[in-house]
């Protein structure tokens, strides 16, 4: 008997570090502030909306990878709507580079090394490679050296915004940004993302997210979640 409890004892002490040693390993540093980068205001659209102190009632969260064709064809019908339902709705874009583009995971870095000046430069630096996206392609890139490639992206970066190429150079030398990075995709796998681009309104994944999105799917979606906050608020008024 004493021989069957200490077997058990040992069998549990065995368990027991086993599991701790999975979730130490596993585990990694909560990251100081929430990922992604926030859409500049659009100043007001054209659904006539006055500014507001208050958070916006619709929030999009946006998993794009810089080298997808399918991003760059949803990126423009997005934006529209954004200035549309300005200030109504929000967006935060999430870098995540998807493992068969060889250059995505330097060009999500180079969108981290911009937003350290500020969203807007991170939003303008998506454009350029939305404009210029074969110029890392797989096929363009297969015979250069990944420190060729790194060298290209940032006086490409610096030419595209305008600003010094050391700051770009010394940015992707900063282990902060490779961690800055990495920590985006494993907030969207965290999420469930498979693919790109991946949308979420207010939390919630929208069915067929990995294909871009027309405007007037975007319309459809955003405008009955608009009208059943007005319905409320009226009600609201009314029982007041």
């Amino acid at each position: 008997m004493v021989r069957s409890m200490n077997s058990m004892t040992t069998t549990l002490l065995l368990l027991i570090f086993f599991f701790c040693q999975i979730f130490t390993s596993h585990s990694s540093t909560i990251p100081s502030k929430y990922d992604g980068f926030i859409y500049p205001s659009a100043g007001g659209g054209g659904s006539g909306c006055e500014e507001s102190s208050s958070p916006p009632p619709i929030s999009i969260d946006a998993f794009f990878d810089p080298l997808c064709p399918d991003c760059r064809e949803a990126w423009v019908p997005l934006e529209k709507a954004l200035r549309y339902y300005s200030p109504r709705v929000s967006l935060t874009l999430h870098p995540f580079p998807l493992p068969y583009h060889d250059n995505a995971f330097l060009a999500c870095r180079a969108l981290h090394i911009a937003h350290r000046l500020n969203s807007s430069a991170a939003y303008n630096l998506l454009q350029a490679f939305f404009d210029y996206q074969e110029r890392y392609s797989n096929s363009l890139t297969s015979e250069m050296s990944r420190t060729s490639i790194v060298n290209d992206m940032a006086k490409f970066a610096a030419r595209a915004l305008g600003k010094s190429l050391p700051m770009f150079q010394s940015g992707f030398k900063d282990p902060k940004t490779d961690e800055a990075t990495r920590v985006s995709f494993k907030y969207g796998c965290s999420r469930g993302v498979t693919g790109t681009p991946y949308f979420f309104v207010n939390g919630f994944a929208l069915p067929g997210s990995g294909s871009a999105l027309d405007y007037e799917t975007w319309r459809s979606i955003i405008d009955p979640l608009l009208e059943s906050l007005q319905g409320r608020s009226e009600q609201a008024l009314f029982e007041f």
